[in-house]
C-alpha cells in the first residue's frame, strides 16, 4: 500500500525494522521501562486543563456493540473503548473488518477539543483470538505445562503483533489467577494452580506483550486479571448457588497474599500498565468496592503506578444502586468503568457524585493522571504519531513465522502421562494409522472457548489452522494409510490407532462443572478402538484435568493435550518423535471427584498424578 503521510511512511519503515530484528533475535527479557510515574509532568499538566465532563469522559469505557452513535465519543469525550467477547464488526471478523472498526471510533477523538485518543480494549487471551486467521495459542493451562518463561514472552510478544495490526492497543491479559478448584470453567484461563509458577509466568507475559517500550508500535498495553483470588471461589459461592465463577473466596489475608498475590507482583515489578479485579469477594465483599486490596494493597502497598479498569458491568454487583455502586467503586481506587450499556448513566451518575462531594475531585484526578500516564507512557499524546492502524502490520498477521512460535508453544505443553510398551514416538512409516474421536479433526474443539466467539465453537471456526488428523496425514511418509472414524470403530488391521477426546468449548459461567468424568461418546470411541486389538494412545482436548476411570487403564500412551489452538503440527511433531515431549503438569491430576479441590497437606489428598509429573522419551 502506498503511504499516505510521509510520517506514516517512515513509522512504516522503522516497523518492518523492528520486526525483521524481533524475529531474529532470541527470546529473552526486554530491559525494565521507565516507571509510568515519570510521565506525571505531562499528564497533570493536561489534568490542570480539563473539565470535569472531560476527565469522566476519560474514566468510561463502553463496549462499542452499544454505541449507537459514534458521536458520542467526541460528545462524552470518551476514553476508551472495548470489543467484549462476541462484540465484533458488523462487517464480520475478518482483519480489515476490525482494523476499519477501529479507525472509524478513533478518527472521533480528533473532533474533541483536546484530541485525546481512546484506548481499545479486547480479550486476546491467547493470541488475538477474535480475528478470523489469526494465530491462536495454546491457553495458559498449557502454557503453564512448559514451565518455559522465555517462551511465554515470546508467545505474548507475537500476540502483540498480532493486535496492533488491527489498530487495537490494549490486550485484556495475561490471566494470573491460580485457580484451586477445577470444577471452574474459567480453569484453563490460569497457569498453574501452584502460585509460584503463575508469578514465574506473568513478568514475562507482560514483558512480552509490553515489550521494553510502551511507546513501540509493536507494544500493547497489558492487563493482569482478575485481582484477587477469582481463583478461589467456594462452589456453590456464586450467584444463583451453583459453580465457582464470580464467587466468595473465603481465606484469610495471608492465604490471599500467599496463593492468589503472588502474579500480581512478577507483573507489576514487569511495569503492567492496568490491572482488572475481580467480579469475585473476598470474605463477601465484592472486590471492585474494596478499598483495602484496591487502594491499600495495591497501589500503595505494592507500588502499582497503572490504572484499575472494572470487568464488565462488574459496578452492578458491587450495590443494587447503581449510583451509589459507581460511588463506592470510584472511591475504593477503581480509575476507569467498563460500562458497556450503561455509560450515559454512569457518566451523569459520577458527575453528580462530584457534585455532591460523595467522590472528591482529588479521586477524579489521581484516576484521570494514572490513565493519562499510560497514555502518555504509550505515546498516543505524541502529536506527530498517528492513532490510527499501521496497515503494514497486516503483512505479518497469521504469518508462518508467529505460527512457528505456536506450533512451539504445543509441543512444549503436552504432557506424556502413559506410555506402555513405548507405543510413543510412533513411526511415520507405519503401514496404518487409524485416527478416531470427536476431537481429531475439529479445529473449534481443539482452541476451545475466547476462540472467534466467547464461548467458542466447535467446526471450522477460523482458517489457517491444522487439526490433529490434518497433522498427522501431514507428517507420515508416502505409504502410510492414515484412515479415521469418529466412533472408534473400523481400527481391525492397523499398526496403531489414535484417539483424539475431550471436552467442548466453553468459557466464563457456561465451564462450571459440578462432574469433570468424560463425555460417553468419547469412552465410546477408546473402547471401539480397544477392541481391535492394537496399541491405542488416547489425546485429550480439555481445559482442566479430567476423570480418566477405565480410558485410562485402556491406553496405551495417554497425552494430556490442553486447549492447544491452531496448530495441530505441533501435536504431531511429538507423536513422531521430531521433539521429545517435555511438559510438567500445572495442576495435580485428580483420580476422582472426591480429590478436585484437595491440594498438598490437605486430608484424603491423594493424586493420580501430581503436579509436575511427565514422562518423556
Amino acid at each position: 500500500m502506498k503511504p499516505s503521510h510521509p510520517l506514516r511512511f517512515r513509522a512504516a519503515l522503522c516497523v518492518v525494522a523492528v520486526c525483521a530484528y524481533l524475529a531474529s533475535r532470541p527470546a529473552v527479557s526486554a530491559p525494565a521501562a521507565k516507571p509510568l510515574s515519570s510521565f506525571d509532568p505531562q499528564a497533570k499538566a493536561l489534568v490542570a486543563q480539563m473539565t470535569l465532563d472531560e476527565k469522566i469522559g476519560q474514566m468510561t469505557q463502553p463496549d462499542q456493540e452499544f454505541i449507537k452513535d459514534p458521536s458520542d465519543i467526541e460528545h462524552y469525550f470518551l476514553g476508551s473503548i472495548l470489543s467484549g467477547g462476541s462484540s465484533d464488526p458488523k462487517e464480520g471478523n475478518s482483519l480489515e473488518a476490525w482494523t476499519n472498526l477501529y479507525d472509524r471510533l478513533q478518527r472521533h477523538t480528533s473532533l474533541t477539543r483536546l484530541k485525546i485518543p481512546i484506548l481499545y480494549g479486547i480479550d486476546a487471551v491467547h493470541g488475538h483470538n477474535n480475528i478470523l486467521g489469526a494465530v491462536i495459542f495454546p491457553h495458559n493451562i498449557g502454557l503453564g505445562c512448559t514451565r518455559n518463561p522465555a517462551l511465554v514472552e515470546k508467545v505474548e510478544r507475537v500476540t502483540a503483533e498480532e493486535v496492533r495490526a488491527t489498530g487495537i492497543q490494549w490486550a485484556f491479559a495475561p490471566c494470573v489467577t491460580v485457580p484451586q478448584d477445577i470444577r471452574w470453567g474459567r480453569t484453563y484461563e490460569g497457569f498453574s494452580e501452584d502460585p509460584q509458577i503463575v508469578r514465574q509466568l506473568a513478568g514475562p507475559a507482560v514483558r512480552g506483550l509490553q515489550g521494553s517500550d510502551l511507546a513501540n508500535p509493536l507494544s500493547v498495553l497489558a492487563c493482569a486479571k482478575h485481582f484477587v483470588g477469582d481463583g478461589g471461589t467456594a462452589f456453590g459461592s456464586a450467584r444463583g448457588g451453583r459453580g465457582l465463577d464470580q464467587g466468595d473466596t473465603r481465606v484469610d489475608e495471608a492465604t490471599l497474599r500467599r496463593v492468589h498475590l503472588q502474579g500480581y507482583i512478577s507483573a507489576i515489578e514487569a511495569g503492567v500498565g492496568s490491572i482488572m479485579p475481580s467480579y469475585s469477594s473476598w470474605n463477601g465483599v465484592k472486590v471492585s468496592g474494596n478499598q483495602r486490596l484496591l487502594t491499600g494493597i495495591l497501589k500503595q502497598e505494592l507500588g502499582f503506578q497503572g490504572f484499575l479498569i472494572s470487568d464488565y458491568n462488574a459496578l452492578d454487583q458491587v450495590d443494587r444502586d447503581f449510583k451509589k455502586a459507581i460511588g463506592i467503586s470510584i472511591n475504593a481506587g477503581m480509575d476507569m468503568a467498563m460500562v458497556p450499556s450503561k455509560y450515559k448513566e454512569y457518566i451523569a451518575d459520577l458527575k453528580q457524585l462530584v457534585a455532591e462531594g460523595v467522590v472528591p475531585m482529588a479521586r477524579i484526578d489521581d484516576a484521570v493522571t494514572r490513565i493519562l500516564r499510560v497514555k502518555f507512557a504509550m505515546g498516543l499524546m505524541d502529536k506527530n504519531r498517528s492513532p490510527l492502524a499501521d496497515r503494514g502490520l497486516a503483512r505479518t498477521f497469521g504469518s508462518p513465522e508467529h505460527r512457528a512460535v505456536a506450533r512451539q508453544a504445543v509441543r512444549e505443553s503436552l504432557v506424556l502421562l502413559k506410555n506402555r510398551n513405548h507405543v510413543l514416538p510412533m513411526a511415520k512409516t507405519a503401514a496404518r494409522i487409524h485416527v478416531a474421536g470427536k476431537n481429531a479433526d475439529d479445529i473449534g474443539n481443539q482452541c476451545g472457548g475466547w476462540t472467534i466467539d466467547w464461548q467458542g465453537k466447535s467446526g471450522t471456526v477460523t482458517p489457517g489452522g491444522t487439526t490433529v488428523l490434518a497433522a498427522i496425514r501431514k507428517a507420515v511418509s508416502g505409504k502410510t494409510a492414515v484412515t479415521f472414524s469418529k466412533d472408534g470403530t473400523g481400527a481391525a488391521g492397523a499398526t496403531v490407532g489414535v484417539v483424539v477426546i475431550g471436552e467442548l468449548p466453553y468459557a466464563e459461567m457456561n465451564g462450571d462443572r459440578a462432574d469433570l468424568h468424560l463425555a460417553p461418546e468419547d469412552v465410546a470411541a477408546v473402547a471401539n478402538m480397544k477392541s481391535a486389538g492394537i496399541p491405542v494412545v488416547v489425546i485429550l482436548f480439555s481445559g482442566r484435568p479430567m476423570i480418566l476411570d477405565a480410558v485410562l487403564d485402556q491406553a496405551d500412551a495417554f497425552v494430556a493435550a490442553w486447549l492447544p489452538g491452531t496448530e495441530g503440527q505441533g501435536i504431531a511433531d511429538v507423536l513422531f518423535g521430531d521433539y521429545k515431549p517435555t511438559g510438567k503438569l500445572s495442576f495435580a491430576w485428580p483420580r476422582s471427584m472426591a480429590q478436585v479441590a484437595r491440594h498438598p497437606g490437605d486430608p484424603g489428598y491423594d493424586p493420580l498424578f501430581a503436579l509436575g509429573y511427565g514422562l518423556s522419551y
